[in-house]
C-alpha cells in the first residue's frame, strides 16, 4: 500500500511537480523504510499520530496501515490534492485528516484534542530542528516523536553534555525531553536523492522539565554563551555574569559552555536571577535551531 520509487516519479510527473529544495523536499520512496518508521514509532490501532510534511503520502500510508488515525499537515499547496487522491485510492482517507498549513504557524490547539499524540514524520531538512523545538515548547499534546532528519541535526538534537555536538538545540530539547538516535537511513530511499545522510531520532517528553529554572532566562544565557562556544564561561558570559554568580551556582568559570549539563545551566540561571540578572541582559545571539554551531 506504500509508494515505490517508480510510483513517486509517476505522481510527480503526472502533476507537473518539481521538488523544491527551498522547502527541503526529499520524498521517501521505499516501502521498507516507511514501515520501519511506523514500527519504531510504536503506533497502532486507535493511536493518534501527527505527520508533518507528508508529501505524496508514502509514510502516511504506512502509518494508516497500523490502524492509527493520522493528522497530516502539509505546507506545500501543490501536494495537498495529490496526497488526498493517493489516500482515497488506497482506501484510507477516512483515517487521515489532511490540513494545509505551516507547522510553525498552524493553530495546534484547535487541531489536537487531548494529550498523548505521537509525531511521526520525515521532516523537511531546512526546518527540522526548528519544528521539533517549537513543538516541544508550544504543543504539550505531543508526548513523543519519531522523526527523520539530517544526520548532523539528529546528532545535535540527541547530543549529551561534553560532546562537540552539545549546543543550543541540545539544551533546548533536553529541557523538555530525552532524545536518542535509533537508526540510520540511506540516501537511496529518497526522491530526489539528498546530498546528506539521515537518521531517525526518538524524542520522549519529560513529565517535568529537567530543571526548575525558568526557561527563557536560561535559554538567553545559553544563547549568549554558545555564541562564543570555544571560550571559557568567564569570557563568553563575563559581561553579564559576575564571579559571585558562578560561585553561588558552584560553577567553575573556566569551563566551556558545552561542558555544562542541564542541572548546571539551571543552577547558573537561578543564581544569576537571584543576583539581579534579567532576560534582557545577555546579548541576543542567533538561535542554533537549524543545527549550525
Amino acid at each position: 500500500m506504500t509508494l515505490s520509487p517508480r510510483r513517486v516519479d509517476e505522481l510527480l510527473a503526472a502533476h507537473g511537480i518539481e521538488p523544491r529544495r527551498g522547502l527541503g523536499q526529499n520524498f521517501v520512496a521505499d516501502p521498507n523504510t516507511v514501515r520501519r518508521i511506523a514500527r519504531l514509532a510504536a503506533v497502532g490501532a486507535d493511536d493518534r499520530v501527527v505527520e508533518i510534511g507528508p508529501g505524496l503520502g508514502s509514510l502516511t500510508l504506512a502509518l494508516a496501515e497500523t490502524g492509527a488515525r493520522v493528522l497530516a499537515v502539509e505546507a506545500d499547496d501543490r501536494l495537498v490534492p495529490v496526497l488526498t487522491d493517493v489516500l482515497a485510492a488506497a482506501g484510507v482517507a477516512p483515517q487521515v485528516r489532511v490540513v494545509a498549513g505551516d507547522a510553525l504557524t498552524v493553530d495546534w490547539a484547535s487541531l489536537l484534542e487531548g494529550t498523548g499524540w505521537v509525531l511521526a514524520a520525515n521532516l523537511p531538512y531546512n526546518v527540522a530542528a526548528t519544528v521539533v523545538l517549537h513543538l516541544l515548547d508550544e504543543v504539550p499534546a505531543i508526548a513523543r516523536m519519531l522523526v527523520m532528519v539530517q544526520r548532523e541535526v539528529g546528532e545535535r538534537l540527541a547530543a549529551t553534555p561534553g560532546s562537540g555536538a552539545w549546543g543550543i538545540p541540545s539544551v533546548k530539547l533536553g529541557y523538555h525531553a530525552v532524545a536518542r538516535v535509533v537508526a540510520s537511513v540511506p540516501r537511496s530511499v529518497f526522491v530526489p536523492r539528498p546530498r546528506v545522510d539521515s537518521v531517525l531520532v526518538e524524542v520522549r517528553r519529560r513529565n517535568t522539565p529537567a530543571t526548575d529554572a525558568p526557561p527563557e532566562p536560561m535559554f538567553s544565557l545559553v544563547r549568549t554563551a554558545f555564541a562564543q562556544r570555544r571560550k571559557m564561561l568567564r569570557r563568553s558570559l563575563g559581561e553579564v555574569v559576575g564571579p559571585e554568580v558562578f560561585a553561588a551556582a558552584g560553577i567553575d568559570p573556566t569551563r566551556r559552555p558545552e561542558e555544562l549539563d542541564l542541572p548546571e545551566w539551571g543552577r547558573l540561571t537561578t543564581a544569576w536571577l537571584e543576583g539581579g540578572g534579567s532576560i534582557e541582559s545577555p546579548g541576543r545571539a542567533p538561535d542554533d535551531g537549524g543545527g549550525g554551531r
